[in-house]
């Protein structure tokens, strides 16, 4: 409010401005986003490159190792999916920073809704297949016919594709698109992705909360069968990090406004991400790196028996 005391009235102030301290003056608004040049910015920058690095050199050690038995054991190509997955979502994060365009906007969370299916779907499908290869040992058991790449490839994909589904009908009918915010702060101007339909984002981040949930169950069930590195006990782990963080994720989101909820979106993208990696690759890096002694066929038949 605009006030002129030799008048002794009062007037609002244009869109986009605000009164100075004496309220005789309108100021200017500034934008406000997440930006490269800020603190915070560089903080989660630096964070999404770091992590894409290290699952790099982790894709790059089990290519390497990929003849050794440890690797085999644990399905390479589900393996090399997961890690290109993982990689991406770190990357993804990036698109939720700097001043929110019509691009960005649409391609924020498709490439985050797809990329994090894509991962969950790899672990949910390596879980299932450590419970069927066990199952498959078993006299007389009609099970080894599903201990399958074929089966592993169709999990992944078939989850893929609903989320796919998902995100493109949320394209088709009210797609996010850049918006700005005059009301949240008195002087600034939030610029921010509106997500277009909240119920088809909620839609993305509940398909995701169901294939995580499986994950951890089947996983949490298979923890105590005679796998050989620990692979059941591994992902039980990570999923529960990775339903901890999306658990807390949804209120936090839903509390905060403008930089501060973009902020909060990129810290749980890289958190559950890191999670995975962390849980399930550096265990297993350890023993290719450090105890090579561990990593070879006798000790393989000898621990799972």
């Amino acid at each position: 409010m605009l006030c002129f005391s030799d008048l002794n009235e009062c007037s609002q102030c244009p869109e986009g401005q605000y009164p100075n301290k004496d309220q005789n003056l309108c100021l200017r608004k500034d934008k406000s986003f997440l930006s490269y040049e800020e603190p915070l910015g560089i903080s989660l920058a630096t964070l999404a490159l770091s992590f894409s690095f290290m699952t790099a050199v982790v894709l790059g050690i089990f290519i390497k190792h990929r003849d050794s038995p440890l690797v085999k054991a644990n399905n390479r190509d589900l393996t090399y999916t997961l890690l290109i997955s993982l990689l991406l979502s770190f990357l993804s994060a990036l698109l939720f920073i700097g001043e929110p365009e019509k691009v960005t906007c649409l391609l924020r969370q498709m490439a985050f809704g797809i990329i994090f299916s894509v991962a969950v779907s790899c672990v949910l499908a390596k879980t299932v297949i450590v419970v069927l290869a066990f199952m498959a040992t078993k006299p007389g058991s009609g099970m080894r016919r599903w201990v399958r790449k074929e089966l592993s490839s169709s999990i992944v994909i078939a989850c893929s594709l609903i989320q796919a589904t998902i995100c493109t009908v949320w394209l088709a009918t009210f797609p996010p698109f850049p918006d700005f915010d005059m009301h949240s702060m008195t002087e600034k101007i939030v610029l921010e992705c509106n997500e277009g339909s909240v119920v088809m984002f909620y839609c993305v981040l509940s398909f995701l909360g169901f294939l995580a949930s499986i994950s951890f169950i089947v996983a949490f069930v298979a923890r105590k069968l005679p796998d050989s590195f620990n692979e059941a006990k591994f992902i039980t782990f990570s999923m529960l990090v990775f339903c901890s963080v999306w658990v807390s994720f949804v209120p936090t989101y839903l509390n905060t406004k403008g930089k501060s909820m973009v902020a909060v979106e990129i810290f749980s993208i890289l958190t559950s991400s890191a999670g995975l990696l962390g849980c399930i690759f550096f265990p297993k890096c350890y023993i290719i790196l450090f105890r090579p002694e561990l990593n070879t066929k006798g000790k393989l038949i000898k621990r799972n028996n």
